[in-house]
């Protein structure tokens, strides 16, 4: 019973247009145009963080060979809330805010121009010590999953995109 089922379903989706966006893995169109875009430089530590995440991510190929180059400005901001009636603050919130674009590096022409972020809740504790570890963690984490939506949206233009050069 099972078995039509299964084929049934395997028809349907086939039919509905969706199809991955790394199809054809690191061979494929996206694999192939992310590996050419390089990374400027991005001021501060957490640029630092999200340029090599970036880097790491993107697989980026031979020095020199860059066809596309990614500009990124960051924002990065700790608001304390949750305020004792002493006015200490027990919470912060870290946010790291990201806008990119992403430039053809022969013609100097902006293809995309967007944005990106992410927040954290951290606990403000009793050693300063700790809660500038939780900070930092909160940073690196925050970087990760920046470079993850940028390169994703990066994906998604690559492959909607009619150049594949």
């Amino acid at each position: 019973m099972r078995g039509p089922l299964l084929l049934a379903l395997a028809l349907v989706l086939s039919g509905c247009g969706l199809r991955p966006v790394y199809g054809g893995g690191s061979g494929g169109k996206v694999a192939q145009t992310l590996r050419f875009v390089s990374v400027d430089p991005i001021e501060g530590r957490a640029g630092w963080l999200v340029r090599t995440a970036l880097q790491d991510r993107l697989g980026t190929g031979p020095e020199g060979r860059a066809r596309y180059r990614l500009e990124v400005d960051l924002d990065d901001d700790i608001t304390g809330f949750g305020i004792r009636s002493d006015d200490s603050v027990t919470r912060e919130r870290r946010t790291l805010r990201a806008r990119y674009r992403l430039v053809d590096a022969a013609l100097g022409t902006v293809l995309l121009d967007a944005t990106a972020g992410s927040d954290a809740g951290i606990d403000v504790v009793s050693s300063e010590y700790a809660t500038v570890a939780a900070e930092q963690t909160a940073l690196e984490r925050l970087s990760k999953e920046v470079a993850d939506q940028i390169v994703a949206r990066l994906a998604v233009f690559a492959s909607r995109s009619g150049d594949a050069r």
